[in-house]
C-alpha cells in the first residue's frame, strides 16, 4: 500500500512524521524542477519575441511562430527520447524541459506533441478534430475575452 501524508506508518510516531516529510519534500521537489524549467522558458520566449521584433518587425508574430515552431520539434525530440528511455531520469527530464521549459516557451508544442500522437495511434479523426476544435475555440475565447474587457472599459 502506498503511504502519504494522511496514511499512518504502522511504526512508531518519529518514523511516521519522517515518511511524511519526505513525502512533501518528493512533491515539492516536483514543483521546483518544473518551476526552473519555466523560468527558463518565459524568458527565453520573452528574449526570442523581442529580438525577432527588432530585426524582422513587428507585421507579422515571427517570434511566437519561431518559438511554437522550436517548441514543437523538441517537444516531439525531447518527448520521444523520454519515452523510449533513452535518456538518464527520464521523469526528471520530462518535468523540467516537457512540462516546465517547453510548456512555458509554448503551449503550442504540447498541442502538436499531443496531436501527433493521436495521429500515431491511428486517430486521425481525433487528431483533426483536436486540430479544428483547438483553433476555433482558442479563438472564440480570445475574441470573448476581447470583448468582455471593451464591456468592462478597455479598448477592443
Amino acid at each position: 500500500m502506498r503511504r502519504g501524508l494522511m496514511t499512518p506508518d504502522p511504526g512508531d510516531g518519529a518514523r511516521s512524521l519522517f515518511y511524511g516529510r519526505r513525502f512533501v519534500i518528493e512533491r515539492l521537489s516536483e514543483f521546483l524542477w518544473i518551476s526552473l524549467g519555466a523560468v527558463l522558458g518565459a524568458n527565453l520566449r520573452y528574449v526570442v519575441n523581442r529580438a525577432a521584433a527588432q530585426w524582422l518587425g513587428t507585421g507579422f508574430p515571427y517570434g511566437t511562430f519561431t518559438v511554437n515552431v522550436a517548441g514543437s520539434f523538441a517537444a516531439g525530440l525531447v518527448g520521444a527520447m523520454v519515452t523510449a528511455r533513452l535518456l538518464g531520469r527520464p521523469e526528471l527530464v520530462r518535468q523540467i524541459v516537457i512540462v516546465g521549459f517547453l510548456g512555458s516557451l509554448t503551449t503550442f508544442s504540447a498541442f502538436m506533441y499531443e496531436t501527433n500522437t493521436l495521429m500515431s495511434d491511428g486517430e486521425w479523426a481525433r487528431a483533426l478534430a483536436n486540430v479544428g476544435l483547438s483553433l476555433v475555440a482558442g479563438m472564440a475565447g480570445v475574441r470573448l475575452g476581447v470583448l468582455l474587457a471593451a464591456r468592462l472599459g478597455g479598448a477592443a
